[in-house]
């Protein structure tokens, strides 16, 4: 009797918290600026590599071949072919605002970046029904293959790489 109601309780678990002990629930992007909307055409690429762990999403984002020079990384939610609104800012050489405080640089291409997103970092999109700090609604929609990431120039100022968040 004491095991069904553990695990019951753990069953009622949020989402992140059920996964707070194994580093295993990773999400994968593959960013190219044939997946931006429009279609670029571009050397651009990178990837985008995230897991949660302990109610945080950590990431490494690395970007290559750029034809303009990095201005903004996000992470948006919506779905291929459609743009979104901004859930994370990754990293911004803009000034602040739009960018959050916080937020780090964007070094020069080639370069990789990691840090770790916590549920204060979530800004947004409220009008899409992702309201700040809803870390739990980010990991659902990263889940539902309704997220991507992308990586923004001076160039291409609405994206130069894309790539869909899914779950390998």
């Amino acid at each position: 009797m004491k095991r069904l109601i553990l695990f019951a309780l753990l069953g009622c678990a949020p989402i992140a918290g059920a996964w707070a002990q194994t580093p295993n629930n990773e999400f994968i992007g593959n960013l190219r600026g044939a997946n931006e909307v429009p279609a670029l055409s571009t050397t651009a690429k990178g990837e985008f590599r995230s897991y949660v762990y302990n109610d945080t999403l950590r990431f490494k984002l690395s970007y290559a071949r750029l034809e303009g020079s990095v201005t903004q990384a996000h992470i948006h939610l919506g779905q291929p072919a459609v743009n979104g609104g901004i859930a994370v800012w990754l990293c911004s050489n803009l000034a602040s605002p739009p960018t959050p405080p916080g937020v780090m640089p964007c070094p020069p291409a080639p370069a990789t970046i990691t840090g770790i997103i916590t549920p204060n970092m979530v800004v947004g999109p409220a009008a899409q029904g992702l309201a700040p700090g809803e870390f739990n609604e980010l990991i659902r929609s990263m889940l539902k293959g309704i997220t991507y990431a992308n990586v923004h120039s001076d160039l291409f100022p609405g994206g130069e790489a894309r790539g869909k968040v899914n779950p390998p």
